[in-house]
């Protein structure tokens, strides 16, 4: 039997392994029985990838908030072995011209702003992690896939594992109040707890029911990685017609571009040659689409109006600059279709959902993963705080403490990203001039500012006043 079990999927491997971690590192929780049912092969690789090598398409830009989680449960010195890219600066800007946002660490008294790692290195460092606590992967995983949930009568719940059939009473009372899972492999599991940690398309919420609100994006999002003269230092966002391009420091002189259009422009940037491609990209981040912003008289005035609320960012008085320009494309593209997704019920008894079974966002902040991180550090707060008391850990009562803390913030994050992505789908006069206003009151409004960025480092519930 098991305590808890997690079902996982290539796409969300991050947030079982670091509920594992999470568990394992609480003394409350350390004895408690995982198991977890995924089939990714990158599972097999617990070895440094190399710096020098290509960097991969597939990154994540990670919070402080959530490499503070990542040193807690002791991965992070793993990850500074591998490739990554800290980040101190940040500029944000219109294709119109009209005005444009830098942000910089020092506004926030902090060393950085966040930092871009590939996935796949972070799976290893939560890998290698486990391989130090002398936790043995391959008892603790099955690679295989779920054929079946089946929920105790009268409730919604999911299992613990059992490795042997039931041979007294005692033993089919007690897994009748659990989770059955059958597995494609032909075994049957039971447990107290079953996670679903499957990504999007979550196979757990599906079985178990619960419903979701949603809709998808008319947009497609193009990822690569390009190379430059020299090293960039920046996160570059600038918002298109179409939808924004974002040019993402990865160590070295590569960059990882994220860029988001229509399914149709997608598809021919995806199959262009590559030397066109780099100059598509030159020209969204560059004077393609509209001019350079530049400051005016009122900027400074309304920078001087508001320094006495807590004085003037240091960011503010940075000018516009033209992000690195990318002389070739060094890896694959790769366009995958942009939805928002959000569960009406992250819990049920014995059933949790985290990440993106849960929730997807837009990833023009690219905020989905740190959203995913939270959700498995409050989960394993509330598994630990409830055996601490002697709880059930499934119990619905318990469970509904995790849905409660992540909720708000989930729904809170998705609301400003689906705000953003609908004001810079429209071209329109008016529209346009008021994204310039909240450009510019980014910029020059030093108390707004400090506030968007503690918002987006994960040490803030509001992008507004505080």
């Amino acid at each position: 039997m098991t305590s808890l079990m997690l079902l996982s999927s290539v796409e969300a491997w991050w947030a079982w392994l670091l509920l594992v971690h999470s568990v394992a590192n609480m003394p409350l929780t350390k004895h408690l029985r995982v198991a977890v049912i995924d089939s990714n092969p990158a599972l097999k690789s617990m070895n440094y990838l190399k710096k020098d090598g290509i960097p991969d398409s597939r990154v994540s830009t990670v919070t402080p908030a959530t490499i503070s989680f990542f040193r807690d449960i002791g991965a992070w010195e793993h990850i500074l072995q591998q490739r990554h890219a800290f980040f101190g600066k940040m500029q944000v800007w219109d294709y119109t011209g009209l005005g444009y946002t830098r942000y910089n660490a020092r506004d926030v008294s902090k060393e950085y702003l966040g930092c871009v790692v590939e996935n796949k290195v972070l799976c290893n460092s939560l890998l290698l992690r486990l391989q130090e606590q002398k936790e043995d992967i391959g008892k603790m995983v099955y690679p295989t896939r779920l054929v079946s949930l089946a929920f105790p009568s009268k409730s919604r719940n999911v299992g613990v594992a059992g490795l042997k059939p039931p041979s007294t009473e005692a033993e089919e009372l007690r897994r009748s109040n659990l989770v059955k899972l059958d597995l494609s492999d032909g075994q049957t599991l039971y447990s107290k707890l079953v996670v679903g940690a499957d990504g999007s398309k979550s196979n757990v919420r599906q079985i178990a029911g619960i419903k979701t609100t949603g809709w998808s994006y008319p947009q497609s999002a193009i990822i690569c990685t390009v190379e430059h003269t020299a090293a960039n230092d920046c996160a570059w966002q600038r918002f298109l017609p179409s939808g924004p391009i974002a040019l993402l420091p990865i160590g070295d002189n590569f960059s990882n571009i994220v860029w988001t259009m229509s399914p149709e422009e997608a598809s021919r940037h995806k199959s262009m040659s590559s030397e066109d491609f780099v100059m598509s990209v030159n020209r969204a981040l560059d004077f393609g689409y509209g001019p350079h912003p530049n400051s005016s008289s009122l900027d400074h005035y309304v920078e001087r109006l508001f320094s006495d609320f807590g004085g003037t960012a240091a960011s503010t008085k940075e000018c516009f600059e033209v992000p690195p320009r990318a002389i070739g494309l060094i890896s694959e593209r790769m366009a995958f279709p942009l939805s928002l997704m959000h569960s009406h019920d992250y819990v049920s008894k014995r059933l949790a959902l985290v990440g993106d079974a849960a929730h997807t966002v837009h990833p023009l902040a690219g905020q989905g993963v740190n959203l995913g991180f939270g959700d498995a550090a409050a989960l394993a707060k509330v598994i630990s705080e409830g055996v601490s008391v002697g709880a059930d850990i499934g119990d619905l009562s318990l469970l509904n403490r995790y849905e409660t803390d992540r909720k708000a913030a989930n729904i809170a994050m998705a609301a400003v990203l689906d705000g953003f992505q609908k004001m810079y789908s429209v071209d329109f006069g008016p529209l346009n001039v008021l994204r310039a206003a909240a450009f510019h009151g980014a910029q020059y409004i030093s108390p707004l500012k400090k506030n968007i960025i503690s918002y987006a480092m994960g040490d803030s519930k509001s992008p507004l006043f505080s």
